[in-house]
């Protein structure tokens, strides 16, 4: 009898199964895959090997809508982490909640200046600002209905889709964030 027979035989097998990883882990582990094998691949094909040495000039030097689009969503990114750690329910958390929205939708608004991605106007990326758009009054609509997990989900959602992935896809070898953090 082979081994596989034997481990299928034997009453306290347990079969294969994938972890149990909330929606969000599993998009941003897609997500790193697609980004490393990119990265790889890009780094590849340009035969360079990339190593830290930031220079802000052509983040300083890019248009008045690039610069407007990479401060909001930093300070966007950084509220955000504030926001997904603090104990729900403290006191500067519906400040900084409004705050949060406001400079999200600053920057998925401000993404629709942006074409410099690809040869047309409109990349994939402003597909995900459109869907910022939509679901940030989705997500206040949640939480005045008094629906807090409804809430959390949608906002968690917008964070982890709209600041940890699209952030990451902006680091891409060859994009402008990239020269800036390793030219």
């Amino acid at each position: 009898m082979s081994d596989i027979n034997l481990v299928a035989q034997r009453p306290d097998a347990k079969p294969f199964r994938l972890p149990r990883w909330s929606k969000n882990t599993w998009m941003v582990s897609i997500a790193l895959l697609i980004y490393v094998a990119l990265s790889a691949y890009i780094l590849k094909a340009n035969g360079t090997v990339p190593r830290f040495d930031f220079d802000p000039s052509r983040l300083m030097a890019s248009s008045m809508a690039i610069k407007v689009h990479a401060g909001s969503a930093i300070l966007t990114l950084i509220i955000g982490i504030v926001l997904m750690f603090a104990p729900k329910g403290f006191k500067l958390h519906r400040t900084l909640g409004w705050t949060w929205v406001a400079t999200m939708a600053l920057t998925a608004g401000s993404s629709f200046l942006i074409s410099s991605f690809t040869q047309t106007y409109f990349s994939p990326i402003h597909a995900l600002s459109a869907w910022t758009l939509i679901g940030l009054p989705m997500g206040i609509a949640a939480v005045r209905r008094r629906k807090l997990a409804d809430h959390r989900k949608k906002m968690t959602e917008m964070f982890v889709g709209g600041m940890v992935i699209a952030g990451m896809f902006s680091f891409l070898p060859g994009r402008l964030m990239w020269d800036t953090f390793f030219s």
